[in-house]
């Protein structure tokens, strides 16, 4: 048998401080505790399950984009590469005997970025770079006694430089101090050497030019291959010892938002003319990988809401069928279609919003559990996971609208019965 509804005289007095939308729809949740109950804790598991994956996969993907970025540029310019270009026009007499001829591509020059003072000035001047670093880059010969290995010379201005790559978190022995008289080896390359912080190293480069400099620190990129070949030294060093005479090879580049890096490169080379490589370009295959991990997420998280949504309107529609005769029973002393209407909008709504706080609740609790869970052999986190409010915000939002969608059909279904036939019902 159905619950008789509230007295009029009692609706009237707590409505002095409670709308009366407010009161029956908090009610009839209150007598229907138990489907309540089950359709918070429904609604709780899927916000938690979204805020967890959120979270999770965002910190994973920063983690991902920070290693990759760790010891690379988000843009860098490079000088353009020489074209082979026909001498003769079509049409002349020597024209059709050449015509069948492969005109091959000419041997690229080592040169610099034409006038590139004043471009990366034009450069830094775009509200999303952060930072403009020019590099002199090229390959060179190491020798140590009877020992020698093929590096790669990086000339750079350290200040700059180290504002794109950290430097000296990375240094292991030694520091990241550099004098024009002064390198930056890697581990692997010092270790083949045999050499350590305080030695000297002889660097010949292939035009013919060749500097001892001072081992001033040794770095650890993480990379074995990058280890063995990299070096650093100051710009003017680079430029003396691949004969550049002031020129850069490169101009490396850093953005506000590293994912808006393949838009501002299109932008720098449509401004200066000048080659522009996005790291989105240049790791296309990993850039791919996070747009798909993305794509998951999102469609993970719709149809979670989905779920969410069907449970909520699921119940009220049994609450309908339910509470048909007090829905008629009010409809009788006055309350009017868009008040019952209101009453099954506010009952979705405080059912998702109620899911969502406890589902915020326990994805943040999950989150917890899982840092100290999975860490790294030293027993440092695995990697960082930021709380954001605005993460939780958005699910107290989405799951409140979420309820009072779930709740639209039920709600006009409740608003359109009739009160006599509720009634006799």
């Amino acid at each position: 048998m159905s619950t008789p509804a509230p007295p009029l005289n009692a609706v009237v007095g707590l409505s002095a401080w409670m709308p009366f939308e407010w009161l029956v729809a908090l009610r009839f949740l209150r007598e229907g505790r138990v489907q309540t109950a089950f359709i918070i804790g429904g609604v709780a598991i899927g916000v938690g399950v979204i805020v967890f994956m959120s979270a999770l996969l965002s910190g994973l993907q920063a983690n991902f984009v920070k290693r990759v970025l760790t010891g690379q540029a988000h843009i860098q310019l490079l000088p353009p590469k020489e074209v082979a270009r026909a001498l003769r026009e079509t049409g002349s007499p020597t024209h059709a005997a050449l015509e069948g001829s492969i005109v091959q591509s000419p041997l690229q020059r080592f040169k610099s970025i034409d006038q590139w003072q004043s471009v990366a000035a034009l450069i830094s001047a775009l509200p999303e770079v952060n930072v403009v670093s020019p590099a002199a880059n090229g390959s060179a010969l190491v020798v140590r006694g009877d020992a020698s290995r093929a590096i790669s010379v990086v000339g750079i201005e350290p200040e700059l430089y180290f504002r794109i790559v950290p430097m000296p978190e990375k240094i292991v022995r030694g520091s990241a101090r550099l004098s024009v008289n002064e390198i930056l080896i890697g581990t692997e390359l010092a270790s083949d050497l045999g050499v350590s912080v305080g030695d000297k190293l002889r660097v010949t480069a292939a035009n013919g030019n060749a500097n001892t400099l001072t081992i001033s620190g040794i770095f650890d990129l993480g990379n074995k291959g990058a280890n063995q070949r990299t070096t650093l030294m100051t710009l003017r060093s680079a430029q003396s010892l691949l004969g550049l005479a002031g020129g850069v090879t490169a101009l490396d580049v850093t953005l506000h938002d590293v994912y808006a890096a393949e838009v501002v490169a299109h932008h720098i080379t449509a401004l200066t003319g000048v080659q522009a490589d996005s790291w989105i370009k240049t790791n296309e295959q990993f850039f791919t990988a996070v747009s798909a991990q993305t794509t998951a997420n999102t469609a993970i998280r719709l149809f979670v809401g989905l779920s969410v949504a069907f449970g909520i309107a699921s119940v009220l529609v049994v609450s309908v069928v339910q509470k048909s005769r007090e829905i008629g029973i009010l409809r009788a002393i006055g309350i009017t279609r868009g008040q019952i209407l209101r009453i099954f909008l506010l009952q979705g709504g405080l059912l998702g919003f109620g899911g969502a706080l406890a589902g915020s609740a326990l994805g943040w609790l999950g989150l917890a559990v899982w840092m100290q869970a999975q860490r790294n052999p030293d027993g440092s986190v695995m990697f960082a996971i930021s709380f954001e409010p605005l993460m939780f915000a958005v699910a107290l939002l989405l799951a409140t609208l979420t309820g009072l969608a779930a709740s639209f059909a039920p709600a006009m279904r409740a608003a359109r019965l009739d009160p006599v036939a509720a009634i006799r019902g």
